[in-house]
């Protein structure tokens, strides 16, 4: 499929991909970022081709799944594993664990393991969740087997909402972050209350905030993988870049969150 995007954006090729990880990829910054969470207790994912459909043909049969890792020790083993995969995609788990290690091959509900300490509230905001007089409602995208294309309507409004709802949330917590995440935004909740908040309340939570176009299956806890801050998204060929509050209302993914690298 063809995807529409803003002027200069666009799926990133795989050498692309590799120098940005080699070359510009900044751990010191996600460390710091992820500071409030031990790493080793932190579980990654890739998804290597799902919605780009380029990706190392040796890798054609897991293209398209979240490939957990979870034995990385440290983030420059993340990395190891991002440069042999080149993803279109790099996540972190958003749950906290008492030890990663528990949790391989485990299937039991996270939510009723007592190796579960809580998770990260976060709230994700994408352009396909919003009306466009051009391209229509999320049911009509869904319709066409398209909710990767975007123009700036859509964006300004997702834009919008983001400050809408960090305002709103503001009154509420204290520590919230907010990233763009390549097509739109994402809102982290880092107040100690939050993680502990239950699977009920996060769903009441989610369905509260419905109206600022949010996918709920994140919030409500569902979702539990959000993307890394400072990884390439490279459907659009854009870092995950964490913003200060006043930086968004003239945040233009055009221009901004651009690899140095990238012509």
């Amino acid at each position: 499929m063809q995807y529409r995007f803003p002027r200069g954006m666009r799926i990133s090729r795989l050498e692309e991909r590799e120098k940005f990880y080699r070359d510009e990829f900044d751990l010191r910054k996600v460390e710091d970022w992820l500071s409030w969470r031990e790493i080793k207790n932190t579980a990654f994912a890739v998804i290597i081709g799902r919605k780009s459909n380029i990706f190392l043909p040796e890798f054609y049969e897991k293209k398209d799944k979240a490939l957990i890792i979870t034995d990385h020790g440290d983030l420059k083993g993340v990395l190891d594993y991002i440069i042999y995969y080149l993803p279109e995609g790099v996540y972190y788990d958003r749950n906290l664990y008492r030890d990663l290690s528990l949790c391989e091959n485990c299937s039991k509900d996270c939510w009723n393991c007592d190796n579960f300490l809580g998770q990260e509230l976060a709230f994700d905001l994408d352009p396909e969740n919003v009306q466009c007089p051009y391209h229509g409602s999320l049911e009509e995208k869904v319709a066409r087997k398209d909710t990767v294309s975007f123009c700036m309507i859509e964006f300004k409004k997702v834009r919008k909402n983001t400050l809408r709802l960090y305002e709103e949330l503001g009154q509420e917590y204290k520590k919230i972050e907010i990233v763009f995440s390549g097509r739109g935004f994402h809102i982290h909740v880092l107040d100690g209350k939050a993680f502990r908040l239950s699977s009920e309340e996060r769903k009441e939570i989610a369905e509260h905030y419905s109206d600022f176009g949010i996918d709920e299956w994140v919030t409500s806890g569902e979702m539990r993988l959000i993307r890394l801050p400072y990884s390439l998204n490279a459907l659009v060929s854009r870092i995950c870049e964490p913003l200060l509050p006043g930086e968004v209302d003239s945040f233009d993914p055009r221009f901004r969150a651009k690899p140095t690298s990238f012509s």
